[in-house]
């Protein structure tokens, strides 16, 4: 089975399944594809991480690259800059890791040959693809000092349903499938991105790109455990309020307002101090204990004022479970929207903006630093019993969102025990904190956030919410800005169910 955001993409794993490849062949096929038709969410110019389980294991990859060797934060500073600037600045565009990652995937658990799994991905760029609703609605809303480095999209993608083929995408596919690393790393692609970042990025920071296999977190909840990637990752943060949550009485139903309000108060306990706590060399494992005793500071009552120290998330998450039950949760990232705006023009490969979670605080242990990490939103989700079979893998974009709907949702599977409709947790109504300006300020802006209420969530979590003293404000049904989940749950009979998020509009999970 193979869930993702764009119905092209899961066609491409379900292909691979078909040819006896595996989760993780799979996986990266479903990752190309979807690196040609979205590149408003993801793509070869943006980050990447992963969790695979194989025999009872877990294993997680850190794909996320890191700051070029001429970054200059004191430049930065002294034009004005506060925090790291979102669009058209190569300070924050790191080191995209997402071929290190497929790489890394393909080398230690790939069956099928790279050509096998980009075969798809190379048709669809080479002979073109059905312009989607959200691409064409994000180049409507792509900012106008960037809209020019865009042009190969639109001027093609002039509405829904229109073809778009991305003939660089598809020779650098082909390159990589032939040559390996050194095609992207040290080629055609590298050498215009040298080139146009002036001096802040080197060949030598491109060649030092690499993913590492890295410990996952862990936290046991509600009879199972529940895993997410280390540091640079903020999975710390749903595994935390998992393990709150089981500390609090919860309503028995969902749609009770209580019940919203209680999960927003263990997000709020354990992600108020993010700032201070995530970053690259942070230890985690140690963290998560201490965070996840924070229940004196869940008001069972009324909203937590709390202030936090000092555009939407697009990325994609996608799965996928093969017959032997290997499982894969995999999630690929621009940051935010096609990411800082920056087009290689020989590629056509936009590159992301993940800098933006760097620090300007000068001896913040997140600064802008040369070879360094940024704290990073993405955060993969996986789920075993407790004999170590794996039981769910999941996870979902949105920003600084993405821990608080992971909550939501595995509350939903495990507390209340939905895990035969995994459809019916993903597409259910959501509430997410959400900062004063972009997806990303959640825990960096002077104020507390306010909590977003998508429009099918129960009338009564708005009234009541405010009630309690939250700062509420309602949004449209099925809204994008709560994220695109995907999910697969395995039976206890083996069997396996699973769900694309409806907010994706082309999303879908399939199954051979």
């Amino acid at each position: 089975m193979i869930s993702s955001a764009d119905a092209l993409a899961t066609q491409a794993g379900v292909a691979i399944l078909k040819q006896g490849g595996n989760a993780v062949d799979a996986a990266i096929a479903t990752s190309a594809a979807m690196a040609v038709v979205a590149p408003h969410l993801c793509g070869m110019g943006g980050d990447l991480f992963a969790l695979i389980h194989l025999d009872g294991e877990v294993h997680s990859l850190n794909a996320a690259g890191r700051a070029g060797s001429g970054v200059n934060p004191d430049q930065l500073r002294q034009n004005g800059f506060t925090s790291m600037p979102m669009l058209g600045d190569f300070n924050s565009v790191t080191v995209p890791g997402c071929v290190a990652g497929w790489l890394a995937l393909h080398e230690r658990f790939g069956t099928l040959s790279l050509n096998d799994l980009f075969t798809t991905a190379i048709d669809l760029a080479e002979n073109g693809f059905a312009a989607s609703p959200l691409l064409i609605g994000s180049i409507k809303r792509l900012d106008e000092s960037v809209k020019q480095n865009f042009i190969e999209l639109t001027s093609q993608a002039t509405d829904i349903g229109a073809k778009v083929k991305r003939q660089g995408v598809a020779r650098t596919l082909r390159a990589i499938a032939e040559h390996g690393r050194d095609a992207f790393y040290a080629g055609e692609f590298a050498s215009g991105l040298i080139k146009m970042s002036e001096g802040v990025l080197s060949r030598d920071d491109l060649a030092n790109a690499k993913a590492t296999w890295d410990a996952p977190l862990s936290i046991d909840a509600y009879g199972y455990r529940i895993w997410s990637t280390a540091a640079p990752s903020q999975g710390y943060l749903f595994l935390a309020a998992l393990a709150l949550s089981e500390k609090l009485d919860l309503p028995d139903d969902p749609n009770d307002a209580q019940w919203a309000h209680l999960l927003i108060e263990a997000s709020l306990a354990v992600g108020y101090d993010r700032p201070n706590v995530l970053h690259d060399r942070a230890d985690l494992a140690a963290v998560l204990p201490e965070l996840a005793s924070r229940n004196h500071l869940v008001n069972t009552k009324f909203a937590s004022q709390r202030k936090h120290p000092g555009a939407d998330g697009d990325t994609t998450y996608m799965c996928s479970v093969d017959k032997n039950l290997m499982g894969v949760s995999l999630i690929n990232s621009n940051a935010s929207g096609f990411g800082s705006g920056l087009v290689e023009q020989q590629t056509g490969i936009n590159l992301h903006n993940r800098g933006l979670g760097f620090s300007l605080i000068k001896g913040h242990q997140s600064e802008l630093t040369a070879g360094r990490q940024p704290p990073h939103t993405l955060c993969p989700a996986l789920i075993t019993r407790s004999d170590g079979s794996l039981f769910s893998v999941l996870g979902t974009m949105g920003g600084d969102a993405q821990p608080q709907i992971i909550l939501q949702i595995i509350t939903r599977l495990l507390r209340h025990h939905e895990f035969g409709a995994p459809k019916n947790c993903v597409d259910a109504g959501r509430w997410a904190l959400r900062g004063p300006t972009t997806g990303f300020d959640t825990w960096t802006a002077n104020e507390s956030p306010t909590i977003q209420v998508e429009g099918h969530a129960p009338d009564r979590w708005t009234t009541e919410l405010a009630a309690h003293g939250h700062k509420v404000e309602r949004r449209a049904r099925f809204d994008s800005g709560f994220g695109h989940a995907n999910a697969i749950v395995v039976l206890d009979d083996k069997t396996l169910v699973g769900g694309a998020d409806s907010r994706s509009i082309v999303g879908s999970c399939q199954g051979i």
